[in-house]
């Protein structure tokens, strides 16, 4: 008796348990057509969020330092232009979520064109301004330029292809210079990945199969374009620390092959939305460094 009390719970357990799922992937299939509730929750939601974030911005962050007047700034020189693969990057990812969550409510295409895939750009904008008034900053027209560039790079394929054939992703792995830089380059793993720039690489990711449709190529597999860069203790070279440290402010290239989760066949709409959350992340595979008129193979590059 107790036994089959026991597979009872557990048929009631597995069967509520399959129509949460069912119930969950039925809720992430997008609209076939206008849904004015999950868009006005969408709008809601992005508004809410990005205001938040903003006064968040504002009082723990900007606070801490001197106010000035609106002034600009050249930065364009500094990091070696990895903060500005930062900014298309992040121009780029937000204007994808802020397409797809429209493309999800049912909105048209060229709606989430407008007010979606412009997300990113408006919002850093808005931060940029921040930084304008804060006298340890200043407003940059290469941030601008960085963040109307990511924005592009969506927009326009989707004019193009209708299609992401090539997408921005980013990989990172913890370097030595922030321990001897933690102020500038990140005391733990998170501020790190956020400020380190040595650990950071940017991939342009292009799908084979998008290209080649009539091959026989894996929907599935890129190839991958990465761009990095190494030896920095600052924004700027610093004569004391080359010569206390010799390191050697340097660019880096690579050529690796990468995996577009978003290909991966699927009916569940929860996979297709892990695999699209994870998709900004660049696989790790064996990878071809070109820096300093030399060449290194890496067997397991991230």
């Amino acid at each position: 008796m107790l036994v089959r009390l026991k597979y009872g719970l557990l048929l009631i357990l597995i069967s509520n348990l399959a129509f949460s799922q069912s119930k969950l992937n039925s809720f992430l299939k997008p609209s076939d057509s206008l849904n004015t509730s999950r868009r006005n929750a969408v709008v809601i939601s992005e508004t809410s969020l990005a205001g938040l974030t903003l006064i968040g911005l504002n009082q723990l962050w900007y606070a801490d330092y001197e106010k000035s007047q609106f002034h600009t700034i050249n930065d364009n020189n500094e990091w070696l232009q990895m903060d500005k693969f930062g900014h298309v990057f992040s121009s780029y990812q937000l204007g994808r979520v802020g397409a797809d969550v429209l493309n999800w409510s049912g909105v048209s295409k060229k709606d989430q064109l407008i007010y979606g895939a412009t997300l990113g750009f408006a919002f850093l904008t808005t931060v940029e301004i921040f930084d304008g008034f804060s006298k340890e900053w200043g407003f940059s027209w290469g941030d601008i330029l960085a963040n109307g560039t990511g924005t592009g790079l969506y927009i326009g394929q989707e004019l193009l292809w209708n299609e992401q054939r090539i997408a921005l992703k980013f990989s990172f792995h913890q370097t030595r210079y922030a321990l001897q830089s933690p102020d500038k380059l990140g005391q733990n793993f998170t501020e790190q990945l956020l400020k380190d720039y040595n650990g950071q690489t940017y991939w342009l990711s292009a799908n084979l199969h998008a290209f080649f449709k009539q091959s026989k190529i894996p929907k599935w597999l890129n190839i991958a374009f990465g761009y990095g860069a190494d030896g920095m203790l600052s924004g700027t070279k610093d004569i004391d620390n080359q010569l206390l440290t010799n390191y050697d402010r340097h660019r880096q290239f690579y050529l690796s092959f990468d995996v577009n989760l978003n290909n991966i066949k699927t009916e569940s709409h929860i996979l297709k939305s892990v695999f699209s959350v994870f998709n900004v992340i660049k696989v790790p595979f064996p990878a071809l460094e070109f820096s300093k008129n030399r060449c290194v193979f890496h067997l397991f590059y991230y």
